[in-house]
């Protein structure tokens, strides 16, 4: 099948707590966008909330909808996470996410750390520093590094569990209400 790509932007963001901020996700096709974070903190994988195609939002636990929004830009090609009030339990790395194909493709992610006071910008007296060539590193190298327990192992697999398990849940109901049925009919005979 064909494949989307998510393209988050700003990749970083750095930014005072009690300000707001914006998350951009660019997708081709939706039938619903979901949003997670990855808190490096506490070493934790969290929904936050899923908008389907219609902009109706579907909340995780404990996720403030006063707080947290989605919306959809006027090209219907990309879809903005709203974050105000924020505080500085709120960083970490944001993920949209798309399911395709009974998969859960993430999107690039977008680092933000929310800070009590912004650093200063350094004295113009400083002698420049030399740029250092910048280390690229790989998923696959990344994984290889840290193990099988890599997030960039373990992030996708518990997503793609969380939808199997969200998908299970409208199935599990159906059952019950057959079984239901199927009792009520048998002990009116």
């Amino acid at each position: 099948g064909i494949y989307t790509t998510l393209t988050q932007t700003p990749e970083h963001i750095l930014t005072q707590a009690n300000n707001k901020t914006e998350i951009l996700c660019e997708l081709k096709e939706h039938t619903g966008v979901y949003w997670y974070r990855w808190s490096h903190e506490r070493q934790h994988f969290e929904f936050l909330v899923f908008s389907n195609a219609l902009g109706k939002a579907t909340y995780g636990t404990n996720v403030s909808q006063d707080r947290f929004s989605v919306r959809e830009a006027r090209s219907h090609s990309s879809y903005s996470l709203h974050i105000s009030d924020l505080h500085p339990s709120d960083s970490g790395t944001y993920y949209c996410s798309v399911s395709q194909s009974s998969q859960l493709l993430l999107g690039t992610g977008t680092q933000l750390r929310v800070v009590d006071d912004l650093p200063l910008p350094p004295k113009t007296t400083q002698t420049p520093v030399s740029k250092k060539p910048v280390l690229w590193i790989t998923k696959s190298k990344a994984a290889s590094r840290r193990g099988p327990c890599s997030p960039l192992v373990w992030i996708p697999l518990a997503a793609g569990v969380l939808l199997l398990l969200l998908g299970l849940v409208p199935t599990a109901h159906r059952l019950y209400r057959l079984r239901r049925r199927l009792w009520l009919r048998i002990h009116r005979q």
